[in-house]
């Protein structure tokens, strides 16, 4: 669907339907072509060209640019995301054990800031559901990668059970990285969300070092070979806080980091303060995430070893905003808000301005 038609399409339709509602068709829609044989053709239309292949974390990208985990929870859309073009696709935030998340409504647009306010709450059927459907898809995405077909690296992004205390994190994240190593290409530790009741607590370097190593150590004794390891941190953590951060990827040469995740901070809205406050609390992810991501990204390449990689996320909207992004220090990538108001031709979009770039 071309950019002004599915414009059109939001403003007069989906933009009236409850963004869960719509985010639901949008799925039966992705997941009806594919079954409809029509992946293929899709594919022909958005497949990345070969030059924008990029090796990260030992592992090769088809694209640079990725989806940002959020979209596809429970690992149900693997397949149907793949013929739109990414790069990667991170499945999740998935939990130790299946949760409804937070009671609805729970997400919000912003559609003057073309931004997001969210408070899933981590909703999720659970690490051991997700796995048994990835170990089906990995299956598929073999068999699709024999017949040179686009396949996509798929990622897991890891969370804290809410019914979990804090002081029992380690064991929560411990027995989803058990399940899950095996059927990702990497893993991610998500100590950032603004949507679980202590969570970010687990960004201190005391709570978050022995935490890393044990889903590390753990991930890779079960695979018997080494997953990639990230770990996803907030854009409001303090300067300081981002320092120790790398520091510690660093002393635990760590694969690296994704930066940023949602923010608690309401500054820069051009929608009115009462229809924000309006909405409560949440996550908010959009353009105007873009300064302070691009800030971060450039504080942890300056302060990383050259071998982490960074994974770019927050505002990151078009093909220039991606390109800015490798061009500040990113190996990787990633979107999701943007995939809401432009489409799913918006990965075309971005992949085809990459390689205008790569062809000058």
């Amino acid at each position: 669907m071309a950019a002004p038609v599915y414009r059109f399409v939001f403003r007069t339709v989906l933009s009236r339907l409850d963004p869960e509602n719509a985010h639901r068709l949008a799925v039966l829609g992705l997941s009806a072509v594919c079954r409809a044989g029509a992946d293929r053709a899709l594919e022909h239309l958005t497949r990345p060209d070969t030059r924008l292949r990029t090796e990260a974390m030992g592992l090769e990208f088809p694209s640079p640019f990725g989806l940002a985990a959020g979209f596809d929870k429970g690992g149900r859309t693997v397949l149907p995301l793949a013929a739109l073009g990414f790069g990667h696709i991170e499945v999740g935030t998935v939990t130790g054990q299946a949760q409804p998340g937070n009671p609805r409504p729970r997400m919000f647009r912003l559609v003057r800031d073309r931004a997001l306010i969210n408070r899933m709450g981590f909703n999720n059927d659970g690490a051991e559901a997700v796995r048994a459907r990835l170990e089906a898809t990995r299956h598929r995405l073999a068999k699709l990668r024999r017949r040179g077909r686009h396949v996509p690296a798929v990622g897991v992004n890891l969370g804290k059970t809410k019914a979990v205390p804090l002081d029992s994190a380690l064991d929560d994240y411990v027995d989803s990285a058990r399940l899950l190593a095996p059927v990702a290409d990497y893993l991610v530790v998500n100590v950032s969300s603004p949507n679980t009741p202590g969570l970010r607590q687990l960004q201190s370097i005391d709570a978050l070092r022995p935490l890393l190593e044990a889903v590390r150590r753990t991930a890779d004794s079960v695979t018997e070979k080494h997953v990639p390891l990230l770990v996803k941190i907030a854009p409001d953590l303090a300067d300081e806080d981002i320092d120790a951060v790398a520091d510690l990827i660093g002393e635990l040469s760590l694969d690296g980091v994704i930066a940023t995740n949602t923010s608690v901070s309401r500054k820069g809205l051009v929608t009115p303060a009462s229809e924000v406050q309006a909405m409560g609390a949440g996550g908010l992810s959009g353009p105007v995430l873009a300064e302070r991501s691009l800030e971060v990204l450039a504080r942890l390449r300056r302060r990383l070893p050259a071998s982490a990689t960074i994974i770019s996320v927050g505002g990151a909207v078009s093909g220039p905003d991606v390109d800015q992004r490798l061009r500040s220090g990113a190996d990787l990538v990633q979107g999701y808000t943007g995939f809401v108001y432009e489409g799913p031709l918006w990965v075309r979009r971005i992949n085809r301005h990459l390689k205008s770039l790569a062809v000058d």
